[in-house]
């Protein structure tokens, strides 16, 4: 066993999250080309192996518990602003039996994303080159709408519920994920968007493994059936 794979099969056990061998192994390829793309072009901040796999992989998986217990055959699943593909694509080597849509603007990343695609074989993934912005419906125009959306791209809970707004059917659930400021965030937003569609379906917090580092998982559900 290489040395990232033992590192990521060590965070996913420590994280207690079920990751089947296969996703492990297309985790690891996908690893292995972000770290040979990123040599050239500024993917991902240089950071040794443990870290990179924590920050953005075990990151990323975070979301696999909330997702499995979603109604069997939910998604498309949106990741608006993916960048190197986090965490949709790690998500999608996880679960590749979800439908993922990875929204990205930036041609050089759409590069990337699409190579790590086609080198892995991975089948329900594509990605939509656009900017999501508030009233924006490019991405939702196949296969959405998406009744699960999430970002790590997003500054703030406001601007991200506003950007995904028209993307999420009466029901569909938005996932925020952040850091420790995630309640002055959830206030900023009920303060500015009262009239806001959705509405706080729970907040999840976990430790990454290595670090300690807490995150939270904010779950806004849309109003309708």
């Amino acid at each position: 066993m290489s040395s990232t794979a033992a590192i990521l099969k060590e965070g996913i056990a420590a994280m207690a999250i079920e990751v089947a061998d296969p996703a492990r192994a297309a985790l690891c390829g996908y690893l292995a080309e972000l770290k040979k793309w990123s040599a050239k072009m500024n993917l991902v901040a240089r950071a040794d192996d443990r870290t990179l796999i924590e920050t953005h992989f075990l990151d990323s998986l975070t979301l696999l518990p909330l997702l499995r217990e979603q109604p069997s055959g939910a998604g498309p699943l949106l990741d608006i602003g993916t960048g190197a593909g986090f965490p949709g694509l790690a998500v999608k080597c996880a679960l590749p039996e979800l439908a993922v849509t990875l929204a990205e603007p930036r041609q050089k990343r759409i590069t990337f994303l699409k190579h790590v695609i086609r080198t892995l074989q991975l089948k329900g993934v594509r990605v939509e080159p656009s900017r999501v912005e508030p009233g924006d419906t490019a991405a939702g125009a196949s296969p959405g709408p998406f009744p699960l959306i999430t970002s790590r791209a997003f500054a703030d809970i406001a601007a991200f519920l506003a950007a995904s707004e028209s993307l999420s059917p009466p029901g569909g659930l938005v996932i925020c994920m952040k850091g420790p400021k995630h309640e002055e965030e959830i206030a900023a937003w009920r303060e500015a968007a009262p009239q806001s569609p959705y509405r706080l379906h729970e907040v999840r917090s976990v430790r990454l493994p290595f670090s300690g580092i807490k995150r939270y998982l904010v779950v806004f559900r849309k109003s309708g059936e």
